[in-house]
């Protein structure tokens, strides 16, 4: 028997191996990694605590657990990780229904991969409560599929999050494209095994084999991500 579903490793009639695009939230589709900032001085200085700013860079990019755990750690601030953790969703929240600022090149990104039909996935370190509100505005049809944070067993940086995204869309990961702007992020896609596009948003990040960096989404389309293919 012949199937007309062709496998998952057969190239494009425009001779690309791309199966999938996945993409990070905070900071790489959304302008919001300054909010979560925000949010963790204006909680912490209620508790007390001045933050300070250099450990912005520790926290960007990471999972809450690990974030907030940090914070308590270097503040020593008295509270519990889960008390933190539904305070800092909770800013958050008042945050983004006040605005949401799409990053430059995001709503045309979304736009084109849908057109072409690209397997689509959104992989974020944001808990699913956070994930939903957003979606609202990205437009839940942009993305086959989903992964928060508070769903799978070990988020950014380890590779799980990818590795569940690239299962779920049937792909293989070093067919995936994936976006991050984060150290963090990146390192979860890379250990994952995709091919990965670098958007920094807070701190640098270095060129690296199967890694390429860009100033902005702008500088990304369809054709981009399938040339990667053929690093």
């Amino acid at each position: 028997m012949t199937s007309t579903v062709p496998a998952p490793a057969t190239r494009t009639a425009e001779g690309s191996a791309l199966q999938a695009v996945l993409l990070d939230m905070d900071g790489t589709l959304v302008d919001t990694e300054g909010f979560w900032w925000d949010v963790e001085v204006e909680v912490f200085a209620g508790l007390g605590h001045t933050l300070d700013d250099s450990w912005r860079h520790v926290v960007v990019g990471g999972p809450m657990t690990r974030s907030a755990g940090f914070l308590i750690e270097a503040t020593g601030a008295d509270i519990a990780l889960p008390e933190l953790t539904v305070l800092l969703n909770q800013g958050f929240e008042a945050r983004i229904d006040r605005a949401l600022p799409l990053m430059p090149g995001a709503t045309r990104l979304l736009a084109e991969l849908a057109a072409h039909d690209i397997p689509t996935a959104l992989v974020s370190a944001s808990h699913r409560r956070i994930i939903d509100r957003v979606l609202a505005s990205l437009g839940p049809q942009h993305f086959a599929l989903t992964v928060a944070g508070d769903e799978v067993p070990r988020t950014k940086p380890h590779p799980d999050p990818y590795l569940v995204a690239a299962a779920g869309l049937g792909a293989d990961p070093a067919r995936c494209a994936v976006v991050e702007d984060t150290a963090t992020g990146v390192a979860a896609a890379e250990a994952a095994g995709c091919q990965v596009v670098a958007v920094p948003s807070v701190a640098p990040i270095a060129p690296a084999p199967r890694r390429t960096v860009v100033t902005s989404l702008e500088e990304v389309d369809l054709t981009f991500l399938r040339g990667l293919m053929t690093l």
